[in-house]
């Protein structure tokens, strides 16, 4: 190979005689160069290839995570669109029934706090229309689950469940009738639905696209805001892995400066070592995105869980990673040269460097901040969200505490003076080189940063999007409602919940609606009407002020509110028809008349454990026939043992066993919006998957530092330092770095934070957000510190002082 250069500027002559040959240009000489640094990277021996591949893994590592993310659009359009296929497809009211025609009704429960969706079905004839993802409609006490689902109930732990829905599996619903592997749902046949029970519908289809959810502006803004606080630690890991080896790689190309190579060619030898890294790691990411996308079917984090098929990153999005990893990693290295200088007698790192400026470094988050606020506040369902400038603002304060990050650790350990051995050897060792100390930890310290800002902001809109129920949980914990039924299928129902494992106590009521006899009065469309009440006074109790009470009186409730109208009816010695039909606005046969006792006193309604008034005539059993009752539905409250195991469970089994269209609900005091949990539902998986990568990241570069420091090291252990010492030492190099860091990252974060704020509209900030955060960092921190334990103690052996 003929050297370009002698180190005086011009060429070395060939053999006398021979004509001197063209050297290469352009395109060629970045060819040639180019070249030359991957045969280095693939070529160099057992220490290249440690080099190599520790920047190949830090590199798949971010690729792995980048090419999840770029899944994300195409996983969430998937699941919704499989979710919008099975809703009932929207029908006419008049709707007739047809061979394609089927009765649905949604008989969805839960199973330990778990979700578990079902639809009754009945076909109207030969030809009915198929769910998704179900080959033939089950028949009468038959169904189809889904897998995981029939996983459950033939485990031990689904044998309560098992009871709830006995009929006989017959099938299995495929993937296109599943928002996710872990989907609980089914579809059973019954042979008792009717087109008169609530909730029952005729249809001819599956398939509701009209519910599209809709994000409000606060969430969307912090939905864009999370993109980029969650990708940007990705980013600066990728920039940090790719210097991976730099001071062997510096002493190297130095020597090849004394045989003869230029700055700019030792520059483009270290851009194709960086690139063979980078395109190495480009394809690790790929293999190890496939792996992880294998075995994504078989995990479930809060709760979400997808399909294989579902991570499927967008080809432009994927495209973009290919491109723009390696040409990251070549700017870097690129960018990182320009601070060292590279002589044939060695590198100039080891003088006294330039100390870092302030000045350029404090304005990128304050501009950041700035143009945050440019998109104008975000209130409630008002305002306009940019994209790029809440993108962007955040980019930009992000951006800026990682620049300040190696200022603040430089001008910090530069001050540092005395102290035990292992500390004077950690701050030595930062003071000679705080950069790649302050790399290490730039990717934590970027995270904390962005978590405090949307907890922050997240702490401050929960209170919009969870609402006060006014539900009493101290007097009831569970309420069941029982469709219009005959009078008998109403008392069997208090006397089996009365029954039931764990029930404490049953306050049930019997309701109906009656009407004034006679036309509508003048100038009005509809009779005038009351609620009508039917229960033993410690139930009539929980729901009016009884001054007091005993089987056969009769009350008049009222809310204080103006009842002329309830008077029209409500009134003691009024006669009132029990078997009004609305329908055809007339007495279902012949008329059934009750007249309310003269004794019937006014009494004040209370609010049951629902949080809802109940007006209108209250009536104890012996004060009317209840057989005469007209479409009675029948409401109760029940009191559960916390003792008894899975009483929620059997109070469930007992409403399917009665009537499996009986809606049951568990009271609570607060409840979300659920945009708003499912936004932070997404945020947790997300946060999750991040703090793993940046977990696996820092053990990658802790690695890396110890394996650079290996003949420090051994040194110091072949002159007698104690393992200990050394140990400490290590600790310390890795706390000062953090704890500065964490430092930043808290006050990056409360002002990311408090922009946000002055954004959607708030000003409270919720300290008790903030603390958290730097505290799971620096245990993060702490745990990798203690799994690079082990590799110190290989590397601390007199041995180390090999070469080759």
């Amino acid at each position: 190979m003929t050297i370009p250069d002698n180190g005086t500027g011009r060429r070395n002559p060939g053999p006398a005689g021979t004509p001197d040959p063209t050297p290469p240009t352009g395109a060629a000489v970045w060819a040639r160069d180019l070249s030359m640094g991957i045969r280095f990277a693939a070529g160099g021996g057992r220490e290249g290839w440690t080099r190599t591949l520790l920047t190949a893994v830090g590199v798949a590592l971010g690729v792995m995570l980048l090419l999840v993310a770029a899944s994300v659009p195409h996983l969430m359009n998937s699941r919704a669109e499989r979710s919008e296929a099975r809703y009932l497809a929207p029908t006419s009211h008049d709707l007739k029934p047809s061979p394609e025609t089927m009765l649905a009704a949604g008989a969805g429960t839960e199973f330990r706090g778990d979700p578990v969706g079902g639809k009754l079905l009945r076909p109207d004839g030969a030809r009915p229309p198929l769910p998704p993802g179900v080959a033939a409609l089950p028949g009468n006490g038959e169904m189809v689950v889904s897998p995981a689902l029939r996983k459950l109930l033939e485990s031990p732990d689904g044998k309560l469940l098992r009871e709830r829905l006995p009929g006989k599996i017959t099938g299995t619903i495929a993937q296109a009738g599943l928002r996710g592997p872990g989907d609980l749902y089914y579809y059973a046949g019954s042979a008792t639905l009717r087109v008169s029970d609530p909730g029952v519908q005729r249809v001819e289809g599956f398939g509701d696209h009209r519910i599209a959810a809709t994000m409000p502006p606060i969430l969307l803004a912090i939905v864009i805001l999370a993109c980029v606080v969650l990708l940007m630690p990705v980013a600066i890991f990728i920039a940090t892995a790719v210097r991976f080896g730099s001071e062997s790689r510096d002493r190297r190309l130095a020597a090849l400066r004394l045989v003869g190579a230029d700055i700019r060619m030792t520059h483009r030898m270290a851009a194709g070592e960086a690139l063979f890294g980078s395109l190495f790691g480009l394809v690790l990411g790929a293999v190890l995105y496939f792996v992880a996308r294998q075995a994504a079917a078989s995990v479930t984090v809060w709760d979400v869980n997808v399909f294989a098929s579902d991570i499927t990153p967008s080809p432009v999005l994927a495209a973009l990673v290919v491109v723009a990893v390696p040409l990251s990693a070549v700017g870097v290295t690129l960018l990182a040269l320009r601070s060292v200088t590279i002589e044939p007698l060695g590198v100039v790192r080891h003088s006294t460097a330039r100390r870092r400026r302030v000045w350029w470094r404090v304005p990128l988050p304050i501009a950041g901040v700035l143009v945050l606020l440019l998109n104008g506040k975000i209130m409630g369902g008002r305002g306009t969200v940019n994209p790029v400038l809440l993108a962007g603002g955040a980019a930009l304060v992000l951006v800026g505490i990682t620049v300040l990050l190696p200022w603040l650790v430089e001008a910090v350990v530069g001050r540092l003076r005395g102290g035990p051995v292992p500390w004077q050897l950690a701050t030595r060792r930062l003071q000679l080189n705080s950069g790649s100390a302050s790399r290490a930890v730039s990717g934590i310290t970027v995270a904390v940063a962005g978590a405090i800002a949307l907890q922050l902001a997240f702490a401050a809109i929960q209170g919009d999007y969870t609402k006060e129920t006014g539900q009493d949980t101290e007097r009831a914990q569970m309420s069941v409602a029982l469709p219009s039924r005959d009078i008998e299928t109403t008392r069997k129902m208090i006397e089996d919940f009365r029954a039931t494992p764990g029930v404490l106590g049953v306050i049930a009521a019997t309701g109906t609606s009656v009407v004034r006899p006679g036309p509508p009065p003048n100038g009005e469309e509809s009779v005038p009407n009351a609620n009508l009440t039917v229960g033993d006074c410690p139930s009539l109790r929980e729901m009016a002020q009884l001054p007091s009470c005993k089987d056969g009186d009769v009350f008049i409730v009222r809310d204080g509110t103006d009842d002329s109208y309830l008077k029209q009816t409500a009134r003691p010695g009024a006669k009132v028809l029990l078997n009004y039909d609305y329908a055809i606005q007339r007495p279902s046969g012949p008329a059934r008349l009750w007249t309310i006792p003269k004794s019937a006193r006014d009494v004040a309604a209370r609010k049951n454990a629902m949080g809802r008034e109940t007006t209108g005539i209250f009536a104890t059993p012996s004060s009317i026939d209840m057989a005469q009752l007209t479409e009675p539905v029948a409401q109760a409250f029940l009191r559960i043992d916390p003792a008894v195991p899975d009483g929620i469970e059997h109070v469930r089994n007992t409403a399917a066993r009665v009537d499996p269209l009986m809606q049951v609900v568990t009271l609570r005091t607060t409840e979300r919006d659920k945009t708003f949990a499912s936004v932070q539902t997404g945020l947790l998986v997300a946060s999750t998957a991040t703090l793993v990568l940046i977990a696996a990241s820092l053990l990658v570069a802790t690695l890396e530092q110890l394996r650079e420091r290996r003949r420090l090291l051994s040194v110091l252990v072949a002159f007698g330092t104690r393992r200990a010492t050394l140990g400490w030492s290590v600790l310390w190099q890795t706390a000062v770095p953090v704890f500065l860091g964490l430092a930043l990252a808290v006050t990056g974060g409360c002002g990311l934070g408090f922009a946000l704020l002055k954004l959607i509209g708030k000003s409270a900030m919720a300290w008790s957000a903030v603390w958290p955060l730097p505290a799971a960092g620096a245990a993060l921190v702490l745990l990798v510190t203690l799994l690079s334990l082990p590799p110190l103690w290989r590397l601390m052996r007199p041995d180390g002082l090999r070469t080759e």
